[in-house]
């Protein structure tokens, strides 16, 4: 994922993407970002995409499978053991 924020002095703007992008379908969008917004930006999309994508990277060896785990409340409240 590549994601750049700039002030272009020129009409022509020139970017260089990373490898893992090079043979894929990628979508490049230009628009205005004012001061203010720049405070909003949290609550976009991508930005709570990047934020999502950051914490599975973090978790997903730390996952468990409980598939094959099955509650016992009799076991759960048996407290004379």
């Amino acid at each position: 994922m590549l994601r750049q924020i700039i002030k272009p002095l020129e009409s022509n703007y020139t970017i260089q993407l990373p490898n893992d992008l090079l043979g894929k379908t990628v979508e490049i969008i230009a628009f205005e970002i004012t001061e203010q917004s720049g405070a909003d930006e949290i609550n976009t999309d991508m930005a709570k995409k990047m934020r999502l994508k950051r914490i599975e990277d973090l978790t997903k060896d730390k996952l468990v499978d409980l598939s094959s785990f099955k509650f016992s409340r009799d076991e759960a409240n048996d407290y004379s053991e």
